[in-house]
């Protein structure tokens, strides 16, 4: 079915571009074992991506940002925010709310610090969720570690949803931490958690579905894969029984473009009322925005 042309969308990941990002992949350079990784790819999961968006010099990157948010209809975007980083962010989700909401990138390995972070980034920012990267942190956690206990609490006691990498990384690091399997533990111990599942859950997309059906606490985004990719088990899950589960996030300017994005959505096809959905009031539901 069509995409529609008159649904204000809610964009899950989305970042805004700035001069330099050489620095932005620092976090995970003691993981990479590889020559290619380390020294020739911009980003590390390079190889998995052709065109890697182009943004170049600009006076103001929040106005570009906003610019290009308005021209493919995209209402509200979700943004990195941290203590110390990412201060064109921080910028924007201030002067911006009616456009830009928070999210910060969780470290269970800093332990109680790290809850009390989560908190004041609440009280300075309204995060709305807390994301996990598993196999990006060094040392690595999986989400089947009790390290991540008091993120989830948090997470609870916040009412904001959790949202964790899961499936095969895109860089070149051990995908252990990331099973899909890891979430059925978790959804069952803590069913007062929101749970969403980012950057595709592949190849246990089978899996991700069935815990979806199995748990009402579980959803999926559709981060870091351009339509054409989307796993087909998550389409005919939307299709069919899952149309309150799965929510529209993009990858841009991280690895795909917005036009290489909406050019590729109306090919994909979900049923007339999933898409609202999916493009929006999923969103707009599961992160209170």
């Amino acid at each position: 079915m069509p995409m529609p042309t008159d649904v204000p969308v809610i964009d899950l990941m989305l970042a805004v571009p700035n001069d330099d990002t050489s620095n932005f992949y620092d976090f995970i350079r003691p993981l990479l074992m590889d020559e290619q990784s380390r020294q020739m790819f911009k980003m590390p999961a390079q190889y998995m991506f052709k065109d890697l968006p182009k943004v170049g010099k600009r006076d103001d990157y929040i106005a570009y940002t906003l610019e290009k948010m308005d021209e493919f209809n995209i209402e509200k975007a979700m943004l990195g925010v941290d203590e110390g980083q990412y201060e064109t962010q921080c910028e924007a989700v201030k002067k911006h709310p009616d456009r830009f909401f928070a999210s910060y990138d969780c470290n269970p390995n800093n332990g109680m610090d790290e809850v009390r972070k989560i908190r004041r980034l609440k009280e300075e920012y309204d995060i709305k969720s807390v994301n996990a990267f598993p196999s990006g942190l060094c040392p690595q956690v999986s989400l089947s570690d009790k390290k991540w206990y008091p993120i989830f609490v948090t997470c609870i006691d916040l009412d904001i949803p959790f949202c964790p990498c899961v499936g095969v990384p895109g860089p070149r690091i051990p995908m252990e931490p990331q099973k899909v399997e890891h979430l059925d533990e978790i959804c069952w111990f803590f069913p007062e958690l929101k749970v969403v599942m980012k950057h595709g859950a592949e190849p246990w997309t089978d899996l991700a579905w069935k815990l979806m059906l199995k748990y009402e606490n579980l959803y999926y985004m559709t981060s870091a894969f351009a339509p054409k990719h989307y796993p087909k088990d998550i389409i005919n899950f939307a299709n069919t029984r899952g149309a309150d589960k799965i929510m529209y996030a993009g990858y841009f300017p991280m690895g795909l473009s917005l036009e290489r994005i909406f050019g590729d959505m109306p090919n994909v096809p979900f049923k007339d009322e999933v898409w609202p959905k999916f493009l929006r009031e999923n969103a707009k539901r599961v992160f209170k925005v």
